[in-house]
């Protein structure tokens, strides 16, 4: 399954919300990487990542959500997790990273 990631501003959230589609592993991991660094550098005062979309992510996309969290934290960006699925939402439970990602259900 390939990976579609759309940028877009929410302006009754005030946040760029990075919208995921398609299983997230270490062959495309980097590609969210961007997208979320992209929405660090221009200024974004909050980001939101939607995984709705999102069946499977492994290691290295998590990964690339805590240091992606990391780097909002150092630049008082507020960075979340949206809607991750019951499977996804339960793997980053069990790695003990959905407080550092603020993770929520809607």
């Amino acid at each position: 399954m390939s990976l579609s990631i759309n940028v877009n501003a929410d302006a009754a959230q005030n946040a760029s919300v990075v919208a995921v589609s398609g299983e997230v592993d270490v062959s495309n991991a980097d590609q969210l990487r961007s997208a979320i660094d992209t929405c660090l550098d221009e200024g974004a005062p909050s980001v939101v990542v939607d995984l709705a979309e999102v069946p499977y992510i492994d290691s290295t996309g998590i990964g690339v959500l805590v240091g992606a969290a990391h780097r909002a934290a150092e630049k008082s960006v507020r960075f979340e997790v949206a809607r991750p699925q019951r499977n996804v939402e339960r793997v980053l439970g069990l790695l003990g990273v959905s407080a550092d990602l603020n993770v929520r259900e809607a």
